[in-house]
């Protein structure tokens, strides 16, 4: 995603519907900044959550994400979008090396709830997967990782409760899982029930 960061225009929109890609920088910065705080703050008790089971309460219309997106907009606004994503390079970085350094077995805090490290770590990994794709929107930049994209298909499975019955690539699924693209009426009618999980979150 780095690769991406010099070449994208801060005005330019991107996938995730009303963000610039100054704002997804500023979020993707704000998210580094809250994995180097859980990574150092350990839980003091039993996860309550997994990779699966985090992505449960979240979505876009909550007041909660509202009133964050309405923050990102501004500040973004404010400062330049291409200096929020030098802040998230930093900070990144350095996330990358706590990660390393933290115990295994470490149960870690964060949004008020209790992961395991592998856990936190893939949360991290799907939500700068997704963000990476939005940020392709219009672009021939790199993709993400073939392990992100990876661990992103089996969050969406684990969320929908099975393997995926269409035969969407991995970039299709995590678009169309998180309702970033529109599922036609083909695709409604073979998901069956499924579909009224979509999306799986947002």
């Amino acid at each position: 995603m780095a690769q991406l960061l010099e070449s994208s225009d801060p005005g330019a929109p991107t996938g995730c519907r009303g963000w610039t890609a100054g704002d997804l920088w500023f979020h993707l910065f704000l998210d580094a900044q809250r994995a180097l705080i859980a990574l150092a703050t350990p839980a003091g008790s039993p996860p309550d959550r997994d990779y699966v089971t985090y992505w449960r309460e979240w979505s876009s219309s909550d007041p909660d994400a509202v009133e964050h997106a309405n923050f990102v907009r501004r500040v973004s606004t404010a400062m330049g979008g291409r200096e929020a994503g030098r802040w998230w390079r930093g900070t990144s970085q350095a996330v990358l090396r706590a990660a390393a350094a933290a115990p295994a077995g470490a149960v870690l805090a964060t949004q008020g709830h209790r992961l395991r490290l592998p856990d936190l770590l893939g949360t991290l990994a799907v939500e700068a997967t997704v963000h990476h794709l939005d940020l392709l929107v219009g672009t021939e930049g790199p993709g993400p990782a073939p392990l992100a994209l990876t661990i992103s298909r089996r969050t969406l499975d684990g969320l929908l409760g099975a393997p995926c019955p269409l035969g969407w690539d991995d970039r299709t699924y995590l678009k169309k899982g998180t309702g970033r693209e529109e599922l036609t009426a083909e695709e409604r009618s073979r998901l069956g029930r499924l579909e009224d999980l979509i999306p799986l979150f947002s």
